[in-house]
């Protein structure tokens, strides 16, 4: 028997059933409409329109980038720009030279690089090289690996082709970027010219925090040269007719608007704060007691306690509070002067067995200690280092730190705390060190040539200034003499990180002080670090 459902009924149930379809068509409208709308506003964002909206672009202006990345340069301290010159830097060292920056023009790009570094450890400051894109970077690895390896302060400035011509097959186009990353500890390309600042800033700041090591930061042609100029080589002097031909060139003056946007806004250009590791004083503790109750301490400092920001003459005065035997290397070669009680130099390899204790403070366990096997195996070990790959290494092999403190060995780290702590030594004579002659006292046994401008001879000098060059075989001492004067570092101990050491220090001193003629400096050949 068949039941009539009434009309009504019958229309209520096509709208229940047609509710779930238009319930999710409606949904469907809603999502791909705020997907257009945040695909919209990204676009936007991505182009610069709002910015554009709040900075304006300053078109009559005749200034460059090149006057933003010379700001930052001598708000940092920076004395001297390396370069070799090229089209895509030339702002910047026009700039440079006009805030009194001297810029240096070598005869290679790894000679900049060099020299950067050189004056990165003789002032503790930040080495600047600046050089030309493609060839002219890829030219500059060696030296930005040797920086990377002595852990030096080191800005690399590398050119680039227009932002809008990268990967379009630009003159002298690569990818830098990509062959800098495992060099470097920061990588950058600028995009707009407001941005020279803070990324310039950053990278300053990274190559001094941690760990120091160059840094490199790519500026395109288009961010260094004034608007003028790049507004006539991006956009079209011609008003376009079709279609496409509009959209290309409302892109390129829109890219044009959004890279002088804001560029010549006054912005802070001054260093940020350094993130540099410490000791804490439960650590500082703990080697306190270790060293109060050792009998034979011996202390290996190297290069890594000799970074900024404290002074040398802090750390020595640590030094000889505590009152520890100890070994120079690398660039603190020279802390303790000539004739210190407290500095040895011979039987290195003797003494660390014969030691109960060893600090290393910034020296690390490779070949220059035989990979940690020179250390005794019943020595107590106390190593402090930024680093803590390079802290450990070899560790659990050949030796075993009995503390391992990753921090600054000069700061407010071991040294210092440990010079100012009340745990003491107990006043154990040195003289268990001396397996020998404790000291090479310079070079007064040392036959060396006496170069004039009118004559060569023989003689001996015990107090010539010296500096490790590379060259001339081992034992031989050359001295240059001149009119005597001061120099501004004596000594000069660049070891070197990859073997050799290929810039000149000589090239350098220069740069430091007026050298009036004459004045005697003492080049004594240097091997690996030694």
């Amino acid at each position: 028997m068949k039941v009539k459902v009434p009309r009504g009924c019958q229309l209520m149930e096509t709208a229940v059933a047609a509710a779930p379809a238009w319930g999710f068509f409606s949904s469907f409208l809603l999502l791909a409409f705020g997907t257009l709308v945040a695909a919209l506003l990204g676009a936007a964002h991505r182009l610069g329109l709002f910015y554009q909206l709040m900075h304006k672009v300053d078109t009559a202006s005749t200034r460059h980038g090149g006057e933003n990345v010379a700001a930052v340069l001598k708000a940092h301290g920076v004395r001297f720009l390396f370069t070799l010159v090229g089209g895509h830097i030339s702002p910047l060292l026009v700039a440079c030279e006009k805030l009194g920056i001297r810029v240096v023009d070598t005869r290679h790009e790894v000679t900049a690089v060099f020299a950067a570094d050189a004056v990165a450890r003789l002032t503790g400051t930040v080495g600047v090289a600046a050089v030309t894109a493609g060839p002219g970077l890829t030219n500059t690895v060696t030296a930005v690996k040797n920086a990377q390896i002595a852990q030096s302060p080191v800005l690399l400035l590398g050119g680039a082709a227009s932002t809008l011509l990268q990967n379009r097959g630009a003159l002298q186009a690569i990818d830098q970027i990509a062959l800098f990353r495992p060099l470097c500890k920061f990588c950058a390309s600028v995009r707009r010219v407001r941005d020279i600042i803070p990324t310039l800033r950053a990278a300053m700041a990274a190559a001094q925090s941690g760990t120091p090591g160059p840094v490199f930061v790519e500026l395109p042609l288009d961010v260094l040269y004034p608007y003028f100029m790049v507004q006539k080589e991006m956009v079209p002097a011609k008003p376009p007719k079709g279609l496409m031909s509009r959209a290309v060139h409302w892109y390129l003056a829109n890219s044009l608007a959004n890279l002088f946007a804001g560029a010549w806004e006054p912005q802070p250009e001054g260093p940020l704060p350094l993130d540099i590791p410490q000791a804490s004083p439960q650590q500082v503790q703990r080697c306190v007691e270790i060293l109060s109750r050792a009998k034979k301490p011996l202390m290996l400092i190297g290069s890594q306690a000799l970074l900024p920001p404290t002074s040398s003459d802090k750390l020595r005065v640590a030094v000889e509070t505590l009152g520890i035997p100890c070994f120079l290397a690398g660039m603190a070669r020279g802390l303790l002067g000539r004739n210190h009680p407290l500095h040895f130099r011979q039987n290195r390899r003797a003494a660390l067995k014969k030691a109960d204790v060893v600090v290393l403070a910034g020296a690390v366990c490779d070949f220059r200690l035989s990979y940690g096997r020179v250390l005794s195996r019943s020595s107590k070990i106390i190593v402090v280092n930024r680093d803590r790959k390079e802290m450990l290494i070899n560790s659990d092999i050949f030796w075993k730190p009995q503390e391992a403190v990753q921090g600054d060995a000069r700061d407010e780290g071991l040294i210092l705390g440990l010079g100012r702590s009340p745990g003491g030594r107990n006043g154990t004579p040195l003289q268990y060190l001396c397996l020998g002659d404790p000291m090479d006292r310079g070079a007064s046994r040392s036959t060396v040539h006496e170069v004039t401008k009118t004559q060569t001879r023989l003689s001996t000098h015990a107090h010539a200034h010296t500096a490790c060059v590379p060259g001339g075989r081992p034992g031989n001492v050359h001295v240059i003499t001149f009119p005597d004067c001061t120099l501004p570092c004596c000594p000069l101990p660049l070891g070197p990180a990859l073997g050799s050491l290929s810039f000149s220090v000589m090239a350098l001193l220069p740069l430091f002080s007026p050298l009036p003629q004459p004045f005697r400096v003492l080049l004594c050949p240097l091997f690996q670090g030694r």
